[in-house]
């Protein structure tokens, strides 16, 4: 388990004031520093504004964007879409799982570099078929395509 930053915790309830009702604005920021909801930043925050334990995880497990499970530096999503799925995006997803050793049910890599994320739809339908990693969409993907972007991420990381 990731040792959570009791201080970054601290300044991101004084960033929000303390205020319960930004639990979601405070479950962002520390998400955004960790890539996931740690257990012990839950109870912590729980505990620092009073609330129960049960809550937070009510609202981590309500929201899609949230994850309790550690994510790799880069969240790849892979749209399967109709338009995506029509242009083969099923064999972009192979060549990612096969590139990062990842796979359906084991999406974070051993290295903890990537996560693989199969999404419905990242509208992008023009620009099909198409792979987000973090906040950058790349296009027009091929099997080809996505092993040498793995491979270039790797060599930023």
């Amino acid at each position: 388990m990731e040792t959570v930053d009791l201080k970054f915790i601290d300044s991101v309830l004084e960033k929000h004031g303390g205020d319960k009702a930004k639990i979601i604005a405070i479950m962002q920021d520390v998400q955004e520093e960790y890539r996931y909801l740690p257990q012990d930043a839950l109870e912590y925050i729980a505990k620092k504004l009073g609330m129960s334990e049960s809550k937070l995880y009510g609202v981590a497990t309500f929201y899609g964007n949230f994850s309790l499970d550690a994510k790799g530096k880069y969240v790849m999503k892979v749209c399967r879409g109709t338009a995506c799925h029509v242009r083969k995006s099923s064999n972009i997803l192979q060549a990612l799982y096969d590139a990062t050793g990842t796979s359906e049910h084991k999406p974070t890599s051993d290295d903890g570099l990537f996560t693989l994320e199969i999404v419905s739809c990242l509208g992008a339908c023009g620009l099909s078929p198409v792979v987000m990693v973090n906040d950058t969409v790349h296009a027009a993907m091929t099997p080809e395509k996505a092993r040498a972007l793995v491979e270039q991420l790797r060599g930023e990381a």
